[in-house]
């Protein structure tokens, strides 16, 4: 672990806590998007989980929603879930409620607990692979016990 960046051994720190015994990897090639991070662990598309926050219209706060790498969010969804309009959250603010950048959010171990909803169709792979700290980290983690260790509400997104 010493040989990854501070922001994927935050994340590696964070896993243990929650209880995954799971792996953070540090890839040769860039996993900012979800098709560069399926090509780079050679797994479709739909199993790379896209970690995207928004802010609530109302209440300013933020919302991480992990989505399957195949899928939108869909924000009618979003905003029947949460009970107010939603808006996309700007590179700061995604900094400043995750402690990291965009390209590199991870799913768990955040500064503070984050409201999080999770795309039910990330639950049809035994596997999937979400983003650690950086571009370039990534971890494999069941679903199921993804959606358990980011406390998420699962439901459909799209």
């Amino acid at each position: 672990m010493s040989g990854l960046p501070r922001s994927a051994r935050r994340v590696q720190a964070a896993l243990h806590a929650l209880g995954l015994d799971v792996a953070v990897r540090e890839l040769p090639a860039s996993a900012r998007t979800a098709a560069e991070a399926a090509a780079a662990v050679g797994v479709e598309q739909g199993a790379i989980v896209k970690s995207l926050v928004f802010r609530g219209a109302r209440s300013g706060d933020a919302v991480l929603v992990l989505v399957a790498g195949d899928n939108r969010a869909d924000e009618a969804r979003l905003e029947a879930a949460l009970g107010e309009p939603v808006e996309r959250a700007d590179a700061d603010f995604v900094r400043a409620a995750t402690g990291y950048a965009i390209g590199g959010v991870p799913p768990v171990g955040h500064p503070e607990p984050l409201r999080t909803l999770v795309d039910e169709d990330l639950l049809r792979f035994d596997a999937v692979w979400a983003a650690a700290g950086t571009p370039h980290a990534v971890f494999p983690v069941a679903p199921a016990a993804l959606a358990r260790a980011a406390a998420g509400s699962v439901l459909r997104i799209r």
